[in-house]
């Protein structure tokens, strides 16, 4: 049975742009500029948020906010997604519309989320549901992804000014998004993952960015029991991660790495990803 897609535009945009600048000895040269553009979203003619985006995959980062906000139950449900970036929107048309959607959204939290992070607190009272398992692993593992991320980053190294997230699977990456908010990169994940059927029970994500309660909800959500980062970790990110039960790598850069949680899953030795992440 062929798997169910919406009607989607394929509407991403240029990322970068150009200007002129002046270097420290006065000489002139041209430098790449991270794109940066609103884009609000409307479900069913409701407005529901403007995220700051790239703008390189619009639709799919629809998608992964709204099933990582819990505002769309079913990928079925969704009828079409129309970006127009003449009016910097994306329409949302379902087929069947959520009874509570106004009881949904009637508390929101500004999150730490770099580009206007925002979280819908019914997302945050169902942590108490979200139960994984963190896989066996260890430091070669986590050599080898961050070794099969080297060629990636491609905005970051022309530009800078973005985050990019990777979803793994051992040392191969699957898929790779780059946005000027690290929310937005995770939410275009969630929305690819959701397009194709993808589990993420034997998943590993990477982010640049920190480990804040928004990422490791979202990664939470995504059913990813393995997260990875080269920046750092909040109070509240490690609490959600240990209740949870999602093993936390953060500070990983080159050969080193800080397990935060987890521990008890971590080898020292030199095996590599244990059976319970790789069937």
């Amino acid at each position: 049975m062929a798997r169910y897609l919406p009607e989607m535009t394929n509407n991403g945009i240029n990322r970068l742009q150009t200007t002129i600048v002046s270097d420290e000895f006065g000489e002139h040269r041209e430098v790449s500029l991270t794109g940066e553009r609103p884009l609000t979203i409307y479900l069913d003619n409701r407005e529901i948020v403007t995220l700051m985006t790239l703008g390189a995959q619009p639709e799919l980062l629809t998608l992964g906010y709204l099933r990582n906000q819990s505002l769309v139950d079913e990928l079925t449900h969704i009828k079409s997604i129309q970006v127009d970036w003449d009016v910097e929107a994306v329409a949302v048309t379902t087929h069947q519309q959520k009874n509570n959607l106004d009881s949904l959204m009637s508390r929101r939290i500004s999150t730490s989320g770099c580009g206007q992070g925002t979280m819908f607190a019914h997302v945050m009272d169902s942590l108490s549901e979200l139960k994984l398992q963190c896989p066996v692993f260890n430091a070669q593992f986590i050599y080898d992804v961050l070794h099969a991320l080297n060629e990636y980053n491609e905005i970051y190294k022309q530009a800078g000014a973005v985050h990019g997230c990777a979803l793994c699977q051992q040392n191969k990456v699957l898929c790779f998004v780059e946005d000027v908010g690290r929310h937005n990169a995770v939410d275009a994940i969630s929305g690819w993952m959701w397009l194709n059927e993808i589990k993420g029970n034997d998943k590993v994500f990477y982010t640049t960015g920190r480990l804040t309660s928004e990422m490791v909800i979202k990664v939470a959500q995504m059913q990813v029991p393995l997260l990875l980062s080269r920046s750092g970790v909040t109070e509240m990110g490690l609490s959600i991660a240990q209740d949870i039960g999602i093993g936390m790598i953060a500070r990983a850069k080159g050969k080193h790495f800080l397990v935060y949680t987890g521990q008890e899953q971590f080898e020292t030795n030199t095996s590599l990803l244990g059976a319970s992440a790789g069937k």
